[in-house]
């Protein structure tokens, strides 16, 4: 029986810990390419397996025996069988990296052999002269000794996803057809407007909505939604075309309560005098009780005189203690809705320099909220229904991630994110406009919607079909492995704990969008929960996605922003302890362990290699020094 390979063997070791576990081919990938392989079909395999890594898509055997078959290279790769062998060759993706070493060292000695034999060559050469052969040889072993070696690529810190494109379609259809006529109108993408929309409905119901999702389970039907693109993507036109229905009812309710206000204010002020008038006839009669008492009622009477406020349901740039102020104000009803991702930064203290989420936090969940005023007593806000319907860059998510609270504490989590491919550079120059059907049929709704819920003073708690309960429980049920340990959701935990509250809420808002009339009094149907349950699986494709792009994970948060300050401010040959110094307890880097495991990360991918040290004779050993990728060291330079 012949032999087995070793090296080949350690080959199969490679691809089959790759495809057991997709973590590792990071590290794999630092240490082996295509080219690492002794067996063609080898590469072929490991080709398609970084290939799915890159765009964020399974590694493991069925996907890449698809894509190796999409390729037509299935046959020669072995077929699906060889695929398996390979998996059977390895106990534990953990010792893929290990295995990968092998691989490599292979790998050098082939070319050192194949290096060898060219030298061979150039001596049996009678037309070159010693001097010649000296330096073609030295030229050859210097490129496999690292001198001159090119440095290959990092491999990104997070996953490039394929992201789902919003289903309009889960929407009822005087939402959905807007939706998709403003996306083609403005060339954006469906799940700008789409976000919008579920921030406009949301809106329209003021924090007087909630599902009774269980016994002892009432969820309120507000949202904070958030899309990410690039500049260019017409964000603030689809904000004016999806809220302008919000705006204009907001005018209505304004108007109307405006003679109720001048009235209420004139009897304030008639009071308010009556109150003077009063006071100053006790005052020169202190000796009259009857004059003393009066002016106690009439001081009561001014006092009871209550001055409505003008109906206020959209804010724009607010400060935290301006949202607390409007949450007390209307009754603990509020959307903040922009096209710029400001607010953010507002919460985080930039005009204060103290972070405040309470009003945010409080403002998703239903608790009670304390408002302080300098002037006048504390008041309470019972129940607060906030919403938050924003647009921004993509790189005010990063920025967010690292603003104090916002990943510990939860208010990433209360968003429903949404990350679209940019249409720029693809758009109609002469699109359709949105069919004056469409929109006259949304504004009225819509605006319908904001009138019938305004007078509200108490909540509508949907109930739930027998059908839609038991759906709701499924959906726990298939939730919770995602959870675990090394299951899908486990990046996402705590935007993945909200993710059937989330699906509870749309079920909700769908349900009273589709029936505005009779929805209040009906319970919540199994198909609106199904739709809900759509949506709420798209956004947590989204989510994945947004925390692969923030970084906000705990391994990854703190490699990414190492690696910022390093293209930014680093310099060759740092240590830990130089790397410590420099960032002065900078969040989630404020420890050397902190550093110390974001620069294994940061190794692992190929941002940062360690130099070798020198030999010493006694004593402790130096300290390692890293060099940063030289793609990384130039895009930190100024233009």
């Amino acid at each position: 029986m012949k032999a087995k390979n070793p090296n080949h063997e350690a080959e199969r070791a490679v691809l089959g810990a790759a495809m057991l576990s997709k973590s590792v081919v990071p590290a794999i990938a630092t240490l082996v390419d295509a080219g690492s392989f002794d067996v063609p079909r080898h590469g072929l395999i490991w080709e398609a397996i970084a290939a799915q890594h890159a765009e964020g898509k399974p590694t493991e055997a069925l996907a890449v025996a698809q894509r190796l078959n999409d390729e037509g290279n299935l046959a020669k790769a072995g077929g699906g069988p060889y695929l398996h062998d390979c998996l059977a060759s390895v106990s534990s993706p953990a010792s893929g990296a290990y295995y990968a070493g092998t691989v490599a060292e292979a790998a050098k000695r082939r070319e050192l052999a194949a290096a060898g034999a060219r030298i061979g060559e150039f001596a049996k050469g009678q037309h070159r002269d010693s001097a010649e052969l000296l330096a073609l040889s030295r030229a050859a072993l210097d490129t496999l000794a690292g001198t001159g070696e090119t440095w290959p690529a990092p491999v990104p810190l997070t996953e490039a996803r394929t992201l789902p494109a919003f289903p309009a379609a889960c929407l009822p259809d005087w939402v959905g057809d807007m939706v998709d006529a403003v996306a083609e109108a403005t060339q954006t993408p469906a799940d700008l407007a789409g976000s919008i929309a579920l921030a406009a409905l949301s809106t329209a119901v003021q924090g007087r909505l909630a599902v009774q999702a269980g016994p002892d389970w009432v969820e309120p039907a507000n949202l904070f939604t958030c899309t990410a693109l690039p500049p260019g993507n017409r964000k603030s036109s689809v904000f004016a075309a999806m809220v302008r229905p919000i705006l204009d009812a907001e005018a209505e309710l304004a108007e109307a309560a405006r003679p109720r206000i001048i009235e209420a204010a004139t009897e304030a002020e008639i009071a308010r005098r009556a109150a003077e008038q009063a006071l100053a006839a006790a005052s020169k009669n202190p000796g009259d009780p009857d004059l003393a008492n009066g002016a106690k009622s009439a001081a009561r009477e001014a006092d009871e005189v209550a001055i409505p406020v003008s109906p206020k349901l959209v804010a724009d740039d607010i400060t935290p203690e301006a949202a607390k102020s409007l949450l007390a104000e209307q009754a603990g009803r509020l959307a903040i809705l922009s096209a710029e991702g400001g607010i953010f930064a507002t919460i985080a203290g930039r005009y204060s320099g103290v972070p405040d989420l309470d009003a945010f936090l409080k403002g998703h969940a239903g608790d009670m909220l304390r408002v302080v005023r300098k002037s006048a007593p504390a008041e309470y806000v019972a129940a607060p229904a906030l919403t938050l319907g924003l647009a921004v860059q993509p790189e005010v998510l990063r920025d967010a991630a690292r603003m104090p609270g916002f990943e510990d504490r939860g208010l990433l989590a209360r968003f429903l994110f949404t990350l679209p491919a940019s249409k720029v550079g693809f758009r109609n120059p002469s699109p359709a406009p949105v069919p004056a059907p469409v929109k006259a049929a949304y504004a009225r709704k819509l605006a319908g919607l904001v009138h019938s819920m305004h007078p509200r003073t108490d909540t509508v708690v949907l109930e739930l079909t027998p059908e839609a309960r038991d759906k709701v429980v499924a959906l726990e049920r298939d939730r919770e492995p995602r959870l675990g340990p090394g299951g899908e959701w486990e990046p996402i935990l705590s935007w993945a704990n909200k993710w059937t509250g989330a699906v509870v809420r749309l079920a909700g808002l769908l349900h009273l969008a589709k029936y505005p009339s009779t929805g209040a009094a009906t319970p919540v149907e199994g198909d609106t929960l199904d739709a809900a349950t759509m949506l709420g699986y798209y956004f947590a494709d989204h989510a994945l996605g947004a925390w692969s792009y923030m970084g906000a994970g705990a391994e990854t948060g703190p490699a990414l922003a190492l690696l910022d300050w390093l293209a930014r401010h680093g310099q060759s040959g740092m240590s830990v302890r130089d790397m410590h110094r420099a960032l002065r307890g900078r969040r989630g880097l404020a420890t050397a362990d902190a550093i110390r495991g974001a620069v294994v990360r940061l190794v692992e991918h190929g941002y940062l290699r360690e130099r070798p040290a020198a030999r010493r004779r006694g004593g402790r050993p130096p300290s390692p020094r890293y060099d940063l990728h030289p793609d990384m060291a130039k895009a930190g330079e100024p233009a």
